[in-house]
């Protein structure tokens, strides 16, 4: 966390945590109230200072206040960033570096999930076009385009099928998940509510900054 969330953490540790206010969606995009955070300073200073609690939780450390995010589905969201032809390269949401993909899963609906050292995330819908020349067969060859598709047919219906994903010199098979399966099987909450159900999306009150560069947001 940044060190002026820390200070605010340790000045002030009592303030209400908010609820129902941030939003993260399927494409890595934080959104208050529904409107979409534009300002890339203000999305850092997010990313930077978001964690999870010991009940599953997500949130963004907002100084002293913390910020629950409602998740549209996973806590991360990674996209590809190698150029064509590259090796594989991937980046989570909040900026940080994929060094290692632990796990890889295909839901009902062709989302594309990797667990990393960060944590469960889907793969950006865009970048899944780019993901074909690292996905292999058992012998470690790219598929042509139908093979391919007959498998990702396979996985989508629950059906496990020889299919892996090439990454920094690793291979992880891809294995069918149900959307509902996510958050049970891989320990988050995606709508944390406040204890006793109370209304808690007014609590924020923060400062606010323009860019969120020099204390809270």
């Amino acid at each position: 966390m940044d060190d002026a969330v820390l200070r605010g953490m340790a000045k002030w540790p009592n303030v209400p945590a908010v609820y129902g206010w941030l939003s993260l969606d399927r494409r890595g995009h934080w959104l208050i109230k529904g409107e979409r955070v534009g300002n890339p300073l203000v999305s850092a200073f997010i990313g930077r200072n978001y964690e999870q609690d010991e009940h599953g939780r997500w949130f963004f450390q907002n100084g002293p206040q913390r910020v629950f995010v409602t998740l549209d589905y996973t806590p991360f969201v990674y996209r590809v960033v190698s150029a064509e032809g590259a090796p594989l390269a991937l980046e989570c949401h909040t900026g940080a570096p994929v060094t290692t993909v632990s796990g890889a899963w295909l839901d009902e609906n062709g989302a594309l999930l990797l667990e990393t050292e960060h944590g469960i995330g889907l793969v950006h819908d865009r970048d899944l076009d780019r993901l074909p020349p690292h996905l292999i067969d058992m012998t470690a060859t790219p598929l042509a385009e139908d093979a391919l598709d007959e498998l990702m047919k396979s996985l989508q219906m629950r059906r496990r099928a020889p299919l892996w994903l090439a990454f920094r010199g690793n291979t992880t098979r891809i294995e069918p998940i149900n959307t509902a399966e996510v958050p049970r099987r891989f320990g988050f909450l995606p709508t944390p509510k406040p204890p006793g159900g109370e209304d808690a999306s007014k609590n924020h009150n923060g400062q606010h900054s323009q860019d969120g560069s020099n204390g809270y947001y």
